[in-house]
């Protein structure tokens, strides 16, 4: 049996030749319909993706020269720093929603290049020692195939990728079905840290990579599991935030 770093080697190596070859072929912008152009072209980018000012630990949009909402200055979140692409707004709503549930993990590629070219992203992946996809159930695994945090991690930091050390313990509801109180209490035990993986984090700083948040629970949740397990500086990295 091929050990998981062999198999997450192989895994990193398919993806990187996938998208090489993909990357020579013309395409159809996904939003405005150009031709020829990227999955989503530069023109929709600049269109769409405006920076947009936000609080430094849950992302939500603020004024200029605010640093963090009312809500993180009373009760702070469990994460040192949280930065999103996008708004989760149209054309990059659609693009998600295709990206995870309509068979179409190239756009990973799109996602990883709007991460990058967002404020703050860089210096955080370079600083890092880990980061680590927020996980999925063996359930919701199985139904979609990929864990689309995963594939957006390998595409931002391939060599510091860890799948294995955060862990999804239980399969819980749709948070898009919950309210706030009954997300956190649904979450409590959903996430752990592989025991005999915990040295990893001693002091380590690291990012937790997703593709939304809505109302941050399920990020709040792993963070604190890491936190516990030692981890000193954690930052989110989201392709949108809900608003």
């Amino acid at each position: 049996m091929e050990s998981p770093e062999y198999i997450d080697s192989m895994f990193s190596s398919l993806l990187n030749r996938a998208s090489r070859v993909l990357h020579r072929l013309p395409s159809q912008c996904r939003v405005c319909n150009a031709w020829p152009a990227q999955p989503v072209c530069e023109a929709c980018v600049s269109r769409f993706a405006q920076p947009q000012p936000r609080c430094e630990t849950c992302a939500l949009p603020l004024p200029q020269q605010v640093r963090r909402c009312g809500a993180c200055v009373k009760n702070p979140p469990p994460l040192d720093a949280c930065l999103a692409a996008v708004a989760y707004a149209f054309p990059w709503s659609d693009l998600i929603v295709d990206y995870k549930f309509h068979d179409t993990p190239g756009l990973a590629q799109v996602f990883a290049l709007l991460l990058r070219s967002t404020p703050w992203v860089e210096p955080a992946l370079e600083a890092a020692k880990l980061v680590l996809p927020m996980p999925l159930s063996k359930q919701r695994l199985q139904t979609r195939g990929f864990n689309q945090a995963l594939l957006l991690a390998h595409r931002l930091a391939p060599d510091k990728t860890d799948a294995r050390l955060l862990l999804r313990i239980q399969d819980t509801p749709a948070q898009s079905t919950l309210k706030r109180a009954e997300r956190l209490h649904s979450l409590k035990d959903a996430f752990a840290v592989d025991p005999l993986r915990v040295a990893a984090l001693k002091g380590a700083r690291v990012v937790i990579v997703d593709d939304v948040m809505t109302s941050g629970a399920s990020l709040y949740c792993a963070a604190q599991v890491l936190r516990l397990a030692g981890a000193a500086h954690i930052t989110a990295l989201v392709i949108a935030r809900t608003e």
